[in-house]
């Protein structure tokens, strides 16, 4: 399948800088795959298309100050570091994995210590091995060498908590595409009001539309909800690269899913009620953990279309990139041709893009 199918034209104007002044105050484009009906709406309206017995499968991986801005102490320049991830080493060898941004073991990051990091560098240029980069006070890295994928390995050396240290000496990672720098109102507003487990270097930014009195609304009329976790890995970003789109690689990323929501997913599915996935990180959890049938664990899942979906009944998403993984997902989960004509109309209708922008409904 040629990766160009998967084009479409967006003026760069359409690409939201800021969020909406109020979350549920985004647009809604809602799909109607059955018979092909669109509608317009406004955020805070998606109740009316969420019924008593369905259940709206949502991310709860929490955003972490990824981007930390330091100085190399022998020649005072200003060097920023951005976290990939953790490196475990296999003892007497260089065998090496990653394992996620923080492990389920909090004890690692409770206490004074040190960890080797996978991170990328700007600008990487001036880095040399052996290299120290401080952060701040109880913050600073070592450089340690480069990896094949043009990223550099650290050894992060800490004082207290490093979970606390990167919450307090770190940025929010806003997007590529967003051209400014992180304010205040983005350390609330790149985070859902869900978020609970520390771990993603970019928002499950579907979930940014909710409210906690929009999620009371839905409870209340008798929706159910499952939170999983996947943490949003630097991949989510990258372009795909080769022709073919069955030739790319998935990145991986880590995912869990709690014995509560795997009863209440699977008591839907039994009950022939709709599961609504809240974002196609809850997509690549659910129908991950469907496959392999494994509720922990790394998940590559590539999904484009010819993919079966096993559990996802509906779909919540933001508008996504040309060309990339995520419309392949969403052309999956409708039709290619009908999905891009989709765009082309949102488009025309002023819908604002990417992770700060509007949202669409498919049911």
């Amino acid at each position: 399948m040629d990766i160009n199918l998967f084009d479409y034209h967006l003026p760069e104007d359409r690409i939201a800088q800021y969020p909406a002044r109020k979350r549920d105050e985004s647009r809604l484009l809602v799909v109607h795959r059955s018979d092909g009906r669109v509608e317009h709406r406004r955020f805070f309206d998606i109740a009316e298309y969420i019924h008593a017995g369905d259940v709206l499968v949502l991310n709860n991986s929490k955003v972490i100050h990824a981007r930390l801005i330091g100085t190399k102490i022998s020649t005072g320049a200003v060097i920023e570091l951005f976290l990939v991830g953790r490196i475990d080493r296999g003892e007497g060898d260089n065998t090496i994995s990653r394992s996620g941004i923080f492990p389920a073991a909090d004890d690692l990051w409770d206490e004074a210590g040190q960890a080797d990091w996978e991170v990328l560098a700007k600008p990487a240029k001036r880095l040399k091995n052996g290299d120290i980069v401080t952060f701040g006070k109880g913050l600073n890295a070592e450089m340690l060498g480069a990896n094949e994928d043009g990223g550099r390995i650290v050894r992060f050396r800490w004082t207290g908590s490093f979970a606390e240290q990167i919450e307090r000496l770190g940025r929010v990672p806003l997007p590529p595409y967003i051209k400014r720098q992180a304010i205040g109102e983005d350390k609330l507003r790149y985070q859902t009001v869900y978020s609970e487990v520390p771990g993603s270097v970019a928002a499950p930014t579907a979930g940014l539309h909710f409210t906690t009195e929009l999620i009371e609304r839905l409870r209340q009329k008798g929706a159910e909800f499952a939170y999983v976790t996947l943490h949003v890995g630097l991949g989510t970003f990258l372009p795909v690269k080769t022709e073919r789109v069955e030739d790319h690689v998935m990145h991986r990323e880590a995912f869990h899913i709690g014995e509560a929501a795997a009863r209440t997913i699977a008591a839907a599915k039994r009950e022939g009620r709709r599961v609504v996935c809240v974002g196609t990180t809850s997509v690549r959890t659910v129908e991950s953990a469907a496959k392999h049938s494994e509720h922990s664990g790394e998940t590559d899942i590539f999904i484009y279309p010819g993919y079966e979906f096993r559990v996802t009944d509906g779909l919540l998403t933001n508008f996504h990139l040309p060309k990339s993984t995520l419309l392949m997902l969403v052309s999956a989960f409708y039709d290619r041709e009908k999905v891009l004509k989709l765009y082309d109309e949102a488009v025309e209708e002023g819908y604002r893009f990417f992770s700060y922008g509007d949202a669409m409904l498919l049911v």
